[in-house]
């Protein structure tokens, strides 16, 4: 008995195997080719502008890039006395280069961050040099100026050799790096970002706190009343997003000046005096006021759907087993709701923590969050390398907030309905 199986084969006489394998290659070819559009999409409006954030909150070599002479002699030097002649011979050389190709000035403001005074050194040096002489130039240069004898200048210029640095990172928290290539804190009175940030994330928190608590009924009274009654304040929550958020912000300035519509109010119910209106404007009042009020349709949206899908017929049951309605609603309802809670907090919290425009008109200085820095770093120094470094920061934060909810609640409990 022939214990051999004999090949299925298909009409064109190709093993059926064979021929199934081929055509289960050619349907993933298929199907991977129609995602190719998006994972462009993703390449070029996510991961490439990713991908340039870390490249220039790490670049240093500009510095490098112009002093390749310099950097070269000062590989044996060990920083603790001034250099040799020939580190000295090499820097006048390199910074001739960079004089006659006129790019002297972004070497000084870059050194100069790196050691206050620089910048106005390097200035005076252009104009003596032109009447050097050969050879002795350790001496010529000290002679233009005497900070050129003081190391610690030629230590910043050798701190800025290596071609990446950490240095925007710590400066994003208060921190540099000194002479001695230690870590260290700036002083008490220089100490901005760390409050930028702490400001940051309480403003996320509390404003997340407020949305849910002034959205949570309204989603609730949405999702109970009939559906005629439901679809005309559902538009009253849509409305804000037919209006521009400009226009928005601009509204609470009006309403919350001290001259404004809600202090004449709380005036003329007598809660204060007329001459002494409360502050809300250009400070964390503000900022409160008007991102809640921006902020509660990405809060009342996901509860609204979540709501929606809960049986009115589970509180009744509630009530009918002995539980009083709020015993009901906490032990039933409530528990049914925490999917659209979770949306709701993650998407606003995350919304808050990146927010600039209505900080920077409502809130003033008290109500500035590390966006509006991170503009400020863009528009006004054009220190992009220290705007991409915090800008980045602020990223990880919020993928690690993902990460820590989908550790302790889940992120497949999350629903929009």
């Amino acid at each position: 008995m022939n214990t051999e199986t004999k090949q299925i084969l298909t009409s064109d006489g190709i093993p059926l195997e064979k021929s199934l394998k081929k055509a289960e290659r050619r349907n993933k070819i298929k199907a991977f080719l129609l995602v190719v559009p998006l994972l462009l999409f993703l390449a070029i409006t996510y991961i490439s502008p990713i991908g340039e954030l870390l490249t220039r909150s790490v670049d240093d070599k500009m510095v490098t890039n112009m002093l390749p002479k310099t950097f070269k002699a000062m590989e044996k030097w060990d920083g603790q006395e001034l250099p040799s002649e020939e580190v000295f011979a090499s820097f006048l050389s390199d910074y001739k280069i960079l004089v006659k190709a006129k790019t002297q000035g972004k070497l000084g403001q870059r050194l100069n961050k790196e050691k206050n005074g620089f910048n106005s050194i390097l200035k005076k040096l252009i104009r003596k040099m032109k009447n050097f002489e050969e050879g002795n130039y350790k001496e010529q240069i000290i002679s233009v100026h005497k900070r050129f004898e003081d190391v610690s200048y030629w230590r910043a210029i050798k701190r800025t050799a290596p071609p990446y640095t950490v240095a925007k990172y710590l400066k994003a928290v208060d921190m540099y790096t000194d002479e001695n290539g230690e870590i260290v804190r700036v002083e008490e009175g220089r100490r901005i970002y760390i409050k930028l940030w702490l400001r940051t994330l309480q403003v996320a928190l509390f404003v997340t706190l407020f949305t849910f608590l002034m959205g949570y009924p309204i989603a609730h009274l949405l999702a109970t009343i009939p559906m005629k009654y439901s679809n005309l304040l559902m538009i009253c929550v849509l409305l804000p997003f037919w209006t521009s958020l400009l226009v928005r912000t601009a509204s609470w300035m009006i309403l919350l000046q001290q001259q404004g519509v809600v202090n004449d109010f709380f005036v003329m119910i007598g809660l204060v005096d007329d001459d002494n209106r409360p502050e809300m404007m250009y400070n964390i009042v503000g900022t409160y006021v008007a991102m809640t009020q921006i902020l509660l349709p990405f809060m009342v949206l996901p509860l609204y759907s979540v709501m929606k899908t809960v049986s009115p017929s589970l509180m009744r049951a509630g009530k009918s087993l002995g539980g009083t309605p709020f015993v009901s609603f906490w032990k039933i309802y409530f528990p049914l709701t925490t999917s659209g809670i979770g949306a709701g907090s993650l998407l606003v919290f995350i919304l808050a923590v990146g927010y600039y425009i209505t900080p920077a008109l409502v809130g003033g200085a008290s109500g500035t969050l590390i966006s509006n820095s991170i503009a400020y770093h863009m528009k006004q120094t054009l220190d992009w390398s220290f705007a991409s470094a915090m800008g980045l920061m602020l990223l990880v934060g919020v993928m690690a907030v993902y990460w820590i909810y989908n550790k302790l609640v889940g992120i497949d409990n999350i629903k929009l309905g």
